[in-house]
């Protein structure tokens, strides 16, 4: 089965990618596979104070995954799996997708400020050419209905 891979995380662009990849998933017979990336510097305490901090951190990933999870579930009939990794986020996703041959496409939501489409968007599409895969980015601002709708 080809998977949609999208990343999340607490930007305002990881939604529309997550419905994206969701309703993509539901009319193609697809999966999605969410994948969290831990940054390593959330870390860099005491032994003990670091074991808990990423215990915490799992956590709010599991309850924040739940909460998109629910919808994918109730709404697009698609059962998202869920997938924590502990580093770089870029080299994290690159190596999720290395990992799992089943990944046919990455999704990526495009940041809507002044600032650009965002780290993700911004260092993955430098390396768009050699990834195995095609990236979809999907606009911040895109609405429900639209999505919907070129889904």
């Amino acid at each position: 089965m080809r998977k949609f891979l999208v990343v999340l995380d607490d930007s305002h662009e990881c939604l529309n990618a997550m419905r994206f990849a969701a309703l993509r998933a539901a009319h193609t017979g697809g999966g999605v596979e969410v994948l969290a990336v831990i940054p390593p510097d959330e870390f860099n305490h005491w032994i003990g104070v670091g074991n808990v901090m990423r215990e915490e951190a799992r956590e709010r990933i599991h309850a924040h995954f739940e909460v998109f999870a629910k919808w994918m579930r109730d709404k697009q009939h698609v059962d998202p799996e869920l997938v924590i990794r502990e580093g770089q986020a870029v080299d994290e996703i690159i190596q999720q997708i290395a990992d799992d041959s089943e990944i046919g496409v990455l999704v990526l939501g495009a940041g809507t400020t002044n600032k650009g489409p965002g780290p993700l968007v911004t260092q993955l599409t430098k390396s768009a050419g050699s990834l195995p895969i095609p990236i979809t980015i999907v606009p911040g601002d895109l609405n429900k209905e639209k999505l919907e709708a070129i889904t």
